[in-house]
């Protein structure tokens, strides 16, 4: 047994150790930067970040002596950071990551980046020293592109050129490498990785070589990147990375964009900061595409992962508007059968006498029978939702005016409600008046909304157009007036094509 005075004598070090380290973890808490710039005369320094594909102000600063302070009793995320020097803006970036959060940076105003040194970052030391090697290679490249440029151009042989160009890319390629194996959890090397092109085999350069380049590629684009990296997401390589799949490798049609969609939120999923924003990015990517037919992807991504309880983070009310607002733009995708609607025609001529005959508003329009738009006889139908009081249906009348008269004997037959309450309905008439080539197709409206059709088809903007067929299926939708002749003919040559 060990005497009471000999425990003494190892357990008040050890007890003096342990105060020491816990007070030492104590005044690492948090994050301080200290920054010194030669030649900066601005009083102020502005703290900022990167994030996907744009940057932001986390915090500004006033200089103390010869010294701006960046610091917080929060620790900052991981990613990557900018000083930001006002008024020019030029910045030096450097990496944050979960341990060292406590350094000094140092530069000068003539030459930020170059003369950059950062003191206590381990994870900084291996970035300049990547960031220095890379911009001593980078003129060297450039140089060596060019002259293989210029001796393509003149016919000379260009393989001693390009022999030295893949020289090159070894000694980076290595660099790369190396740095990797040394460093394996450093930000440095997962922005390496995230970046490094995908080593392809030789498939040769036939057409069908190509293609399988191709597939290579799209198969092994994210070898290399992890998408459950939260860290990744404060720098601009994922976001490019992803954007660069799904816009270039994917087949742009909803149906392969969606497995594309789902493979990028499955391989995010593993961390709950990357799944809420790639699922967010995603969302809004498609919610606000200006490209017809990718609100299919939007209506995929709110029925498959929001409406089914897997974004907590979502308000309840919030989450309530997205997944009513999907609900109400499936039935009108492309490819699903046309909502069925029946409306009142418009009787034109009686509604202009009755508006100087008649002082009640309900009596100064008249409507005849009911019109469905199913019933409609006719191979294609365009379904045209206007307003009198619409600038833009002002503009859109005489090109919609226009494209029946060329396809009203090529079998396409234009259904167009009038989208007014019954205090304005009257106005409907005025319009059509003033236009009496109107009168040629279909004029419906529906005064007191009874159809509902404002809200099947989630009316929130006129004009509003939608392509049908004899089917009533949707074959196009959101197309403006002046691009329907082009479409309509597009589908004439699909048709003939089958």
């Amino acid at each position: 047994m060990i005497p009471a005075n000999m425990i003494h004598k190892f357990l008040l070090p050890a007890l003096f150790l342990c105060f020491i380290a816990i007070s030492s973890s104590f005044a690492q808490d948090g994050y301080e930067i200290k920054v010194k710039i030669d030649g900066f005369e601005n009083d102020t320094l502005l703290l900022g970040y990167q994030y996907a594909d744009k940057q932001y102000i986390k915090d500004t600063v006033l200089i103390e002596g010869d010294t701006y302070t960046f610091k917080g009793d929060e620790k900052l995320e991981c990613g990557m950071y900018l000083l930001v020097m006002p008024p020019a803006n030029q910045y030096v970036q450097f990496l944050v990551n979960d341990v060292d959060q406590h350094f000094t940076v140092q530069t000068t105003a003539e030459n930020p980046v170059q003369a950059a040194k950062i003191d206590g970052s381990i994870e900084n030391d291996i970035f300049y020293d990547y960031i220095q090697f890379i911009s001593s290679k980078t003129p060297i490249a450039q140089e060596l592109h060019k002259k293989v440029k210029e001796e393509k151009d003149q016919g000379k042989d260009f393989k001693e050129s390009q022999s030295k160009i893949d020289a090159l890319d070894k000694e980076v390629a290595d660099y790369q490498q190396a740095v990797i194996g040394k460093h394996p959890t450093s930000m440095t090397s997962r922005i390496i990785s995230t970046g490094k092109d995908i080593d392809v085999p030789d498939f040769g350069t036939t057409d069908e070589a190509r293609k399988q380049r191709f597939y290579y590629i799209r198969k092994h684009w994210f070898d290399n990147i992890n998408l459950s990296d939260p860290c990744m997401i404060r720098t601009s390589l994922i976001h490019n990375k992803v954007m660069t799949y799904l816009e270039k490798l994917v087949v742009h049609h909803p149906d392969s964009i969606a497995v594309a969609v789902d493979e990028i939120v499955s391989l995010a999923s593993n961390n709950e900061e990357t799944k809420r924003h790639w699922l967010s990015t995603l969302l809004n990517k498609y919610a606000n595409s200006k490209v017809v037919g990718m609100d299919a992807l939007y209506v995929h991504i709110v029925m498959n992962y929001y409406a089914k309880g897997d974004t907590p983070w979502v308000e309840p009310e919030k989450l309530i508007e997205i997944v009513d607002n999907a609900s109400k733009t499936e039935p009108l995708l492309i490819g699903k059968i046309a909502p069925e609607i029946a409306l009142p025609r418009l009787d034109v001529e009686a509604t202009l006498v009755a508006m100087d005959k008649e002082t009640e508003e309900a009596k100064k329009f008249v409507l005849g029978e009911k019109q469905s738009l199913h019933n409609l006889d006719s191979p294609y139908k365009v379904l045209f939702i206007w307003a009198p009081d619409c600038g833009h249906c002002k503009k859109s009348m005489p090109k919609m005016i226009e494209f029946y008269d060329e396809f009203k004997d090529k079998g396409v037959e234009l259904f167009a409600i009038c989208h007014q309450n019954y205090k304005s309905t009257p106005e409907c008439a005025e319009f059509i008046k003033d236009r009496p080539e109107m009168l040629r197709w279909v004029n419906v409206t529906d005064p007191y909304f009874r159809s509902r059709y404002q809200s099947i088809y989630n009316v929130k903007s006129t004009p509003q157009i939608y392509v049908l067929d004899e089917k009533n299926e949707i074959l196009f939708k959101r197309v403006g007036a002046e691009q329907l002749a082009d479409v309509m003919n597009d589908i004439f040559k699909r048709t003939e094509n089958k």
